[in-house]
């Protein structure tokens, strides 16, 4: 990927590897913009991802990044904020970085994308939690204080489908999105999961592009070697619905480069 936004680090407590290993894997596989958006803190679930004392630690490894491969690969910093209406925070919000990712991983208290608490999909109406989790992504689209929409269809990652088409289930989700002049991700990781396919899906992103929302792409890396993989598929995915050009951010502002 020429492009490649969202990546983590040791901070979040459930990736590997040093951040020099990500970018040195990134230049390995010729990727032009490297961009680690790690999980910002949260008063919730805490065990995922870094401390609040610990931004500026992170803001300085992307920074001592940025200087030391400068002559390579362009390093962005961007953040991967949790939406959880009640568990927003200003120290987060008003970062100064690239970009910020809005992700949708909890219905309530329930990570439902955790394995630990897989068995709760057995006894749920599937559609029902399509249709909250797609509202609480046209919330976190509304509040405009995101660039992109991490992995928007996260919900499948065990293979638990809604009844009702899931394009019908995302429309409010996708025209908020549009509204708030967001990027959507293509996030590679869902071929690492037992899903076996990208987020989003390609009849959602047949969606996105119809309402003419631009794309990214992230490999979503918490081991170096996972970074850039899964690139051709998901640049083959995009150019299929008719995209030739993915999103980049700095300083939170977007440019459309071609891949």
């Amino acid at each position: 990927m020429k492009v490649d936004l969202h990546n983590h680090t040791v901070l979040c407590n459930h990736a590997t590897g040093t951040v020099d290993e990500y970018v040195e894997a990134a230049i390995a596989c010729d990727t032009q913009f490297f961009g680690f958006s790690d999980h910002a803190p949260m008063h919730w679930d805490p065990a995922y991802r870094m401390e609040f004392g610990q931004m500026e630690l992170y803001e300085k490894w992307v920074r001592e990044a940025q200087e030391r491969y400068r002559d390579k690969i362009t390093v962005l910093l961007g953040y991967e904020v949790d939406f959880l209406p009640g568990h927003m925070d200003e120290r987060v919000l008003s970062r100064m970085c690239d970009y910020t990712i809005g992700s949708v991983h909890f219905i309530d208290e329930w990570g439902f994308d955790n394995p630990e608490f897989i068995g709760k999909y057995e006894g749920v109406d599937r559609d029902e939690i399509y249709t909250r989790y797609f509202g609480l992504i046209e919330t976190m689209a509304k509040t405009g204080h995101f660039q992109i929409v991490g992995h928007l269809d996260l919900l499948k990652v065990f293979n638990f489908f809604p009844k009702t088409d899931i394009r019908l289930l995302a429309k409010n989700a996708l025209r908020a999105i549009k509204k708030a002049d967001m990027s959507v991700e293509i996030n590679v990781s869902g071929w690492r999961k037992p899903v076996r396919e990208a987020y989003p899906s390609r009849g959602l992103l047949e969606e996105i592009a119809a309402l003419d929302i631009p794309i990214t792409f992230g490999s979503d890396a918490h081991r170096s070697d996972q970074v850039g993989m899964y690139s051709d598929e998901a640049q083959s995915l995009a150019r299929s619905v008719g995209y030739t050009q993915c999103a980049l951010y700095r300083n939170k502002e977007r440019t459309l480069i071609k891949f």
